[in-house]
């Protein structure tokens, strides 16, 4: 948040000849209307003075005659990327920051929204499979390098990821790994740091990690398959991991069966109840992860291990291991028809 947001608080009293000195001295070309206290009152910019001229308020009376009493304002909990929608969809060049209380507590401007504040977390990214369920289109590419749209999906997720300030990425290799460091080289050209780690002999999802370097950045890495097509927020999940004290996150979807009969319910050879054509409703495993450091480097070396036994065995540890239900867009590409409905998909995601 910008550092001179204390510099535009004035009172409903003030006369709308201060506010305009007040908005003109900050170029932020607003002020912030306080009352009973740290209260936001409202807000005024030279397009309300402006107006409220037009209509024959004088210079000298208070602003209170022209200010927004009612501004659009944003939490101190909202993230980057949300404060950026709020003032895309409000046209907003700048947000007040508001408590539960209603309390001014900042102002956040659209330049600093656009700025993205980089993140040293470590991105590690699966890359390696063989994609059979694709073929023949993996025949001579590896599945993650596969187009869709006018690009690998490989760099669709690291341009997404960019987005959020994470530039730190490590790609796990197996199957045709020269298509991948090929293209994506140090990554320098794409505004990262790309380290490859290549697997001889595939180690499921959680034994890869033992092959990732001992100079890693000592912070929760987010781990991720390389066939996923989404457009959720990475940072949510990197701070709900945070904020809970979480040892281990693993990212869930809402996955629904419907049943086209009646199901019978029964002790023995007595019915209990019918229920004609239920819907159950599951957590599924989404494929993306967020591991705290120290589970990191207690994964044993060259030994298969897949992300869902890790997870049983911290939780049979009794590390503190939770679920992160996301519902944003996902899509994992594992099949011909998911290929040919993310080809529908990523021209209507807005991100990519």
């Amino acid at each position: 948040m910008t550092s001179k947001w204390k510099n535009l608080i004035i009172s409903p009293q003030t006369s709308i000849r201060d506010a305009m000195e007040v908005i003109d001295r900050e170029a932020l070309r607003v002020a912030l209307v306080i009352a009973d206290g740290d209260k936001l009152a409202g807000i005024v910019t030279d397009g309300d003075i402006r107006r409220g001229l037009l209509s024959g308020v004088d210079l000298a009376d208070q602003v209170e005659k022209v200010m927004n009493s009612s501004p659009i304002v944003a939490s101190e909990h909202n993230t980057s990327s949300e404060l950026k929608e709020i003032m895309r969809n409000s046209s907003s060049l700048s947000l007040p920051i508001v408590d539960e209380r209603g309390s001014l507590v900042g102002l956040k401007t659209l330049h600093e929204a656009l700025e993205v504040e980089k993140k040293d977390n470590p991105i590690f990214i699966m890359a390696g499979g063989f994609g059979t369920r694709l073929r023949p289109l993996t025949d001579n590419c590896p599945k993650p390098m596969l187009k869709v749209g006018d690009k690998p999906m490989l760099e669709t997720l690291i341009r997404h990821f960019k987005s959020f300030g994470f530039y730190n990425f490590y790609i796990s290799t197996h199957y045709l790994p020269e298509v991948i460091t090929e293209y994506f080289k140090s990554g320098e050209e794409f505004g990262v740091n790309i380290t490859y780690v290549n697997e001889e002999e595939p180690l499921g999802t959680a034994g890869a990690l033992s092959l990732l370097p001992d100079n890693l950045p000592n912070k929760p890495l987010i781990m991720i398959n390389g066939d996923i097509l989404t457009n959720m927020n990475f940072t949510k999940v990197l701070d709900f991991h945070e904020s809970q004290k979480s040892d281990a996150t693993m990212c869930v979807r809402d996955y629904e069966i419907k049943v086209p009969f009646g199901v019978i319910e029964g002790d023995g050879h007595v019915i209990t109840d019918i229920v004609e054509k239920p819907t159950y409703r599951y957590f599924v495993n989404a494929g993306i992860y967020v591991i705290s450091p120290d589970i990191v480097r207690s994964v044993p070396k060259n030994q298969y291990l897949d992300m869902p036994s890790l997870f049983q065995k911290k939780t049979e540890d009794s590390y503190r291991v939770l679920k992160f239900p996301i519902h944003e867009y996902w899509l994992d590409i594992g099949r011909h028809d998911d290929f040919k409905r993310a080809q529908n998909d990523i021209h209507d995601l807005g991100l990519f």
